[in-house]
């Protein structure tokens, strides 16, 4: 079903490979994006389990806005092991107007689609999504 304000649907492959991560972990990240000419969001890339961070942050496009999953492990003040679902919507300053646009009015949309999300981000730089951030809003 496309979304009304921007007419995109939102690939079932994105769904169960979100289901995939969440309840099996069978994935560090996933990176989303938007194909215009079939007017809906599908998967273009899987991070495997044992993947960095910094591998996840590599693999997003300088100049093109994406959706992207990130299973991140952390431990609490408490000394317990945790995990949260970041979903993170990269829109790089340098991307075209009309994919940034295409992107925040797919937004909403395309998250309600993955349930279990717990944290969001919005970076339009690196830095917005640097590590250190990250794990401020895990806690």
């Amino acid at each position: 079903m496309a979304n009304a304000a921007s007419g995109m649907a939102v690939d079932d492959d994105c769904k169960i490979r979100f289901l995939q991560l969440k309840a099996k972990r069978t994935y560090r990240f996933i990176v989303f994006k938007i194909e215009e000419k079939l007017k809906q969001a599908v998967v273009e890339k899987l991070g495997e389990p044992n993947l960095t961070y910094e591998d996840f942050a590599a693999s997003l496009p300088a100049n093109e806005c994406r959706y992207c999953i990130y299973d991140f492990d952390f431990i609490t003040s408490e000394n317990c092991q945790k995990s949260k679902i970041f979903f993170i919507a990269w829109s790089p300053d340098t991307a075209k107007i009309r994919s940034k646009m295409l992107y925040a009015s797919s937004k909403d949309r395309f998250k309600r689609e993955l349930d279990g999300i717990q944290v969001e981000l919005q970076a339009t730089d690196p830095t917005e999504m640097d590590i250190d951030v990250i794990r401020g809003r895990a806690n």
